[in-house]
């Protein structure tokens, strides 16, 4: 069997001090806290794929500024891996006529106290540690990433 990891993004979206968050409907059937993320389709480039995930899951357009991090988490025991790569993004508009992705049940603006209150609601341990890192000041180029399609 091949070993492949899971490409995914997450946008980091701070206004006000507070950090727009999605509550969604895990697989499982439970509802869990998560930055606005998704995997990367074969089509698209890491940005394209942050700004369409945040649309999708919230209806704000956002600009990727700049790349938190690059996250890997692999589901114990065993399970699937996944590669997270994270955006601080600034929301630019909201379409509040627009229809949230399925198993979005709301997009909120939240300040950082509650979503690490929240801990046990998070999709995963990399949504914590996103937040602390660009809390902490952590911020790469977007000239870091070198798509060669």
């Amino acid at each position: 069997m091949t070993w492949t990891p899971r490409t995914t993004v997450a946008a980091i979206i701070e206004r006000d001090g507070q950090f727009l968050m999605v509550s969604e409907r895990s697989e499982s059937g439970g509802i869990v806290l998560n930055q606005p993320a998704g995997h990367l389709e074969a089509s698209e480039t890491l940005i394209d794929a942050v700004v369409r995930e945040s649309l999708e899951e919230t209806a704000w357009v956002v600009e990727p500024e700049t790349l938190v991090g690059i996250y890997k988490w692999r589901i114990p025991p065993g399970g699937l891996t996944y590669v997270r790569y994270c955006f601080a993004a600034r929301p630019l508009s909201q379409d509040s006529a627009r229809r949230l992705d399925d198993g979005i049940l709301s997009a909120d603006w939240m300040p950082p106290e509650e979503i690490r209150r929240l801990v046990n609601m998070h999709r995963s341990p990399m949504v914590q540690s996103c937040l602390d890192d660009y809390l902490a000041g952590r911020s790469y180029p977007l000239e870091l990433i070198h798509e060669l399609d």
